[in-house]
């Protein structure tokens, strides 16, 4: 019996050894990264900190291993469902965390805007406040005259004596994606034959619109509307107006999910797990969407918008579609937040509110899913945390009466001059901004094209 003998394996050439040597080293720094960050800066159980430190060094060890990808998403939801329980139920880390995953939503949103269609939003506050402003009308007394007694619609029993309109948070959040999708495309009608920072002023015009209205909304009668005000005063009440102005709206109903007893504020526990199922959600939609023919096409528009409309692109139909699913987006976690924090104030709604989301979609890496939560991250620590914390240390050092906090625009401001000389393609890069922003992608030697042998011939891949 013959047997065909096999040929042997070839060994790994050079290039492939160094790549999985940086590999491994890019593992090692991520973990120990991660580990000194949620350790020591969040204060992050530690058992619960290795475990996150492990699944991303696998990730980063296995990148083109379905199988291996697949089992690290699983156990990293797994470790998300669980780390709440491994931490005080009203403790700093759990306030915290809830945050990064709200704002998570928010700048995943926006990374739609900015990051797949390339469209420089600085409006992105406009749609907080809208989903905001929803949740006041819909989860407080905020309408006092409404239906008489109130309305009331899936709330729990409690909430059925109060005067107001009141009604569930998840039917609060599909009316405040619907109304932000539509105030996205609004927002975006103007913009569509502009580019770059034109684009920056009009969404800027309109994010600052939205703050005045929300500030002056106290004197803007619905009855006084006209056609409608009468229509608008049978629903909302009589003398309803369209905010509280600089008293603001509060307080707001907490969630509750049709079981056991509305959540608690000294309880964080349920809020992060909806705040995860939310981040769940749009991290879900944000992966279909970018694989999608819709993402491929705001990909284009982002690259080239004339190549784009001559491939055949439909530009105004692409362009308020990004701005209508990124408004969603904040939408819904304005909804949270409001519910969170039990009030919607004027005041919550500047201009740095939308600098602070941009800053954390370029910090982690424009389009890129991974970086975007890792750049919420940071700067929701440094915001609410870091600066807090660090606030009472020029007093003690140098005897100096000084606000950090009043400070915070010029370290964001820091940090992305730093970001855009040592790293602008993020922490985390997309694969075609990395290829655009690294010299000399895909060099390689020629033989027959141009002068000598010697030539070189640089191309860049998308």
């Amino acid at each position: 019996m013959t047997t065909t003998p096999t040929e042997p394996t070839a060994p790994p050439t050079k290039a492939e050894v160094a790549v999985e040597r940086n590999r491994a080293l890019v593992a090692v720094a991520a973990g120990i990264a991660i580990l000194v960050f949620a350790i020591g800066l969040l204060g992050m159980d530690t058992i619960m900190a290795l475990i996150l430190g492990v699944l991303v060094a696998i990730r980063i060890l296995f990148p083109h291993d379905r199988r291996v990808t697949i089992g690290v998403i699983v156990a990293t939801i797994a470790w998300a469902i669980w780390l709440p329980y491994m931490h005080d139920e009203g403790g700093e880390f759990m306030n915290i965390a809830t945050l990064i995953l709200a704002y998570s939503v928010m700048a995943l949103g926006l990374n739609i805007i900015v990051g797949y269609a390339g469209l420089l939003d600085l409006g992105y506050v406009a749609f907080f406040a809208l989903g905001a402003l929803t949740a006041g009308w819909f989860m407080s007394d905020f309408f006092n005259n409404a239906g008489g007694e109130g309305v009331h619609f899936l709330v729990a029993d409690p909430t059925q004596n109060l005067i107001g309109m009141h009604f569930n948070f998840l039917i609060v959040v599909l009316i405040a994606v619907v109304v932000c999708t539509i105030a996205g495309m609004v927002i975006g009608l103007p913009t569509l034959r502009l580019r770059g920072d034109y684009i920056a002023i009009v969404t800027l015009a309109f994010g600052e619109i939205i703050g005045r209205i929300m500030i002056n909304g106290d004197q803007i009668h619905f009855g006084d509307t006209p056609l409608i005000g009468g229509g608008l005063e049978s629903i909302f009440g009589e003398g309803a107006v369209l905010s509280g102005g600089r008293e603001g709206i509060g307080p707001i109903d907490k969630i509750w999910l049709f079981a056991g007893d509305p959540f608690e504020a000294l309880n964080l526990r349920p809020w992060y797990l909806v705040a995860l199922g939310m981040v769940l959600i749009v991290l879900f939609v944000n992966y279909r969407l970018r694989d999608s023919r819709l993402g491929r096409a705001w990909i284009a528009l982002r690259e080239d918008e004339v190549a784009a409309a001559s491939m055949g692109v439909p530009l105004v139909k692409t362009k308020l579609l990004a701005y209508g699913t990124g408004a969603a987006f904040g939408g819904a976690a304005g909804v949270f937040l409001a519910s969170l924090l039990s009030v919607v104030n004027a005041d919550q709604f500047q201009f740095f509110f939308s600098i602070f989301i941009l800053a954390m979609v370029i910090l982690g890496g424009l389009g890129s899913i991974e970086g975007v939560l890792v750049g919420a991250a940071v700067l929701v620590f440094i915001n609410f945390k870091f600066i807090p914390d660090l606030n009472d240390k020029p007093r003690e050092w140098f005897n100096l009466d000084l606000d950090l906090s009043e400070l915070s625009s010029a370290i964001y401001g820091f940090l992305l001059v730093i970001m855009m000389v040592l790293r602008p393609q993020g922490l985390i890069p997309e694969r075609r901004r990395k290829l655009e922003l690294v010299e000399h992608v895909g060099a390689g030697d020629t033989v027959g094209v141009g002068g000598t042998d010697t030539d070189t011939l640089y191309e860049a891949r998308a």
